[in-house]
């Protein structure tokens, strides 16, 4: 057997989001790459908007996700760490999925040491205090008493309402943005900014964007945008020594380096 010596990043799969057809065929590409992954992954991080939505009531969990979910509960069982970022989509993740799959959740950056690198994780949005629109929707669906009123509406008219402010957000929008320039780029912005005063970061690894990226900050310093699992099926790898950005062809059964 393989050893466990790989740490895999992923992001922004949108489970869920319509047409149902291409997310149940998202899932299932995403559940072979977990088996792909599964002989040689120590750790799994999943950096937000794994869901287009969910929402936990007390007793009811979202419809769906049978196979992505079992897959999950399965590596744990085996020792995999799988760590779980909630993203602006999913943001209402509690405690399903530690207690009946084994995941552990985060709810802010975090940043950690593995095999002498450091890494700072997040999912990647409201680095740009400048947006307060955006800002204060994250502060309102994080509002427990916000959470507390939307769980008194019946699961139904919930989850409608979510997907339809989903869809309608991303048609307000229009496509997701393309790569804006290096300078222009909040996350490059950020990353460089935490640099002053945390120099020895090796690694900033976000998702959010769906633009898959993989820059040089400063002398030593990279910063990696993971993409998505809807147009790019992107993903990052390491190995202990070196952090790659990966593309995923589920049509073509190959693993190649993204460049």
């Amino acid at each position: 057997m393989e050893e466990r010596n790989r740490i895999y990043f992923a992001s922004d799969l949108h489970l869920g989001m319509h047409p149902r057809e291409e997310s149940l065929q998202r899932e299932k590409n995403f559940v072979d790459f977990l088996e792909m992954i599964r002989h040689d992954a120590a750790e799994l991080w999943l950096l937000g908007d794994v869901f287009d939505f969910w929402f936990e009531y007390r007793k009811v969990v979202p419809r769906g996700f049978t196979r992505f979910l079992g897959k999950l509960a399965s590596l744990c069982d085996e020792g995999v760490g799988i760590h779980f970022f909630p993203g602006n989509h999913d943001i209402w993740v509690f405690d399903y999925l530690p207690s009946e799959v084994g995941i552990q959740i985060h709810h802010n950056p975090v940043t950690l040491i593995r095999n002498g690198r450091k890494f700072h994780l997040g999912h990647g949005d409201g680095l740009y205090r400048g947006d307060y629109v955006y800002n204060f929707l994250q502060w309102l669906f994080k509002n427990r008493s916000i959470q507390w009123l939307y769980a008194r509406i019946h699961p139904n008219g919930s989850t409608a309402f979510a997907h339809w402010w989903s869809q309608r957000s991303r048609h307000r929008k229009g496509a997701y943005l393309p790569f804006l320039g290096v300078d222009n780029e909040h996350q490059v912005q950020f990353s460089r900014k935490m640099l002053k005063k945390e120099p020895d970061i090796d690694y900033f690894i976000f998702g959010h964007r769906h633009v898959p990226y993989d820059i040089r900050i400063g002398e030593k310093s990279r910063l990696i945008c993971l993409g998505d699992w809807i147009v790019n099926f992107t993903y990052a790898v390491f190995d202990g020594k070196d952090l790659k950005l990966k593309r995923y062809f589920p049509n073509r059964g190959k693993i190649l380096r993204f460049d």
